[in-house]
């Protein structure tokens, strides 16, 4: 294993992209964490964001796993180039000449997959930690540690969809169509959901709602569900236009945690399907 994750991060430290992409991602979460201190005026409230409660613990951990899950398309972009650029530099002849095994290809891959989101997910738990310790009215290690849950939601999500820019990145071997052929993906689920919901108002079905844990982007996303109806603010907004009665679900639903791990499965496989019957 130790052998395979080292070929790949060789070709990462000599990939100026894909450092480029790393670094910027890091910078975003800084900036992030210093989005504290930034002051609103909105509905009555005239404050800092930190004055919200939003980076209270353990409402942090929602909070921040939610909204940095929108920045794993920068790390993406980083397994698709590294993946497609092998075609067009020849590298992956090149290890198969040098004696790696197609399945050891693929297996490299992963490991670089899961690595990177093992990496996501500790900047976030380091960053996440630091703005708790920072503007949280809280400091017990009972809640301090509670809820955390949402990063093995938050580096199950990353992981599938890594694994799932790794199979298009040997799918299409091209990593500009790779990156169209998983935004072509997403609209393609997203008109799925629309004609689901439409089936669901017309005769009464449950569709979309099985659509939700079933399609790998939708699973992926339904992970970690909207934090805002937890921010006491927007709690206060919706009392006011009287839909309190309405349910937000924040549980991270096992369904979707078997759904994301059967597909990230299915990448992977795929992947070394297509690698396997290919002739390099």
């Amino acid at each position: 294993m130790k052998r395979l994750l080292d070929i790949e991060l060789h070709k990462f430290r000599y990939s100026k992209s894909s450092i480029v992409l790393t670094i910027i991602y890091l910078v975003i979460v800084v900036l992030m964490m210093l989005s504290g201190m930034i002051r609103i005026d909105l509905n009555g409230f005239n404050g800092s964001f930190s004055d919200l409660g939003i980076f209270n613990f353990p409402l942090v951990w929602h909070i921040s796993t939610y909204f940095t899950s929108f920045l794993k398309i920068f790390i993406a972009i980083v397994l698709v180039s590294l993946t497609a650029n092998e075609y067009s530099n020849r590298t992956i002849k090149q290890n198969l000449i040098d004696g790696l095994s197609k399945k050891e290809l693929i297996l490299s891959k992963l490991y670089l997959a899961i690595s990177l989101a093992i990496l996501t997910t500790f900047v976030v738990f380091i960053a996440s930690l630091i703005l708790g310790l920072i503007y949280s009215d809280f400091d017990q290690p009972s809640i301090i540690f509670s809820q955390m849950g949402y990063l093995g939601a938050f580096f199950l999500a990353h992981l599938v969809f890594f694994c799932f820019c790794l199979f298009a990145g040997i799918l299409i071997k091209r990593s500009a169509f790779a990156l169209g052929f998983v935004f072509v993906w997403y609209i393609f689920e997203g008109i799925l959901n629309l004609i689901a919901k439409g089936v669901d108002t017309y005769y009464g079905t449950h569709i979309y709602d099985w659509f939700l844990h079933i399609l790998p982007l939708n699973a992926m996303s339904n992970l970690i569900k909207q934090p805002f109806t937890k921010i006491d603010l927007v709690k206060s907004a919706l009392n006011q236009i009287s839909v309190e009665g309405m349910d937000f679900g924040y549980d991270i639903e096992w369904i979707d945690v078997v759904s994301v791990c059967i597909w990230s499965t299915l990448f992977i496989y795929m992947s070394y399907a297509l690698l396997k019957k290919r002739d390099l």
